[in-house]
């Protein structure tokens, strides 16, 4: 039997010189590394009280959505600006080379409400920050931040995730 990490593909150069790209493609693609992916992600959820995850676009519903499926929970997309069709609130980052937006539908999250953040990947923590600004922003809170995969020498947790509670599955060097 295959362990999680078998269906980790790392990719050198890619998407640039110098770095070295962890594909998670391997696991969506695998019904049995998909499986042990949600039934990883589902434990390091156990005995956590919780309304909803709300998952990161786009890998973050790849993950997020069966995950929320699995426990009974709702599940919030968190997505590319334009893609929402009713009123949103967004939050900017930067990235190394530029900036991003997320967006969330203004209804989202009610007050008080508790939620769990889902993406495929942390490197620098830009997105997830950005993620749960917006959660926080509607009155949430953000009880965890849970990736299949950890870049741990990027320092996302130590630096902009410092106060919340992250988890991740695998955790791999980022260079």
């Amino acid at each position: 039997m295959k362990s999680l990490e078998d269906y980790i593909v790392s990719i050198p150069d890619f998407p640039r010189p110098g770095i070295l790209f962890r594909d998670v493609t391997g696991v969506l693609d695998s019904g049995e590394g998909l499986h042990l992916a949600i039934e990883e992600l589902a434990r390091k959820l156990d005995g956590l009280e919780f309304d909803a995850i709300a998952g990161v676009e786009s890998r973050g519903f790849l993950f997020g959505a069966p995950l929320a499926y699995r426990l009974r929970k709702g599940f919030i997309p968190v997505r590319k600006p334009g893609k929402l069709p009713r009123a949103v609130v967004r939050q900017s980052y930067d990235l190394e080379y530029g900036s991003a937006t997320v967006e969330m539908h203004a209804d989202a999250i009610q007050p008080g409400q508790q939620v769990v953040l889902m993406d495929d990947l942390l490197a620098t923590g830009g997105t997830a920050k950005a993620a749960a600004t917006l959660v926080e922003r509607l009155g949430g809170n953000v009880v965890k931040m849970l990736f299949l995969v950890e870049l741990f020498d990027l320092g996302a947790r130590e630096s902009r995730l410092s106060g919340y509670d992250v988890d991740a599955v695998l955790k791999f060097p980022g260079h």
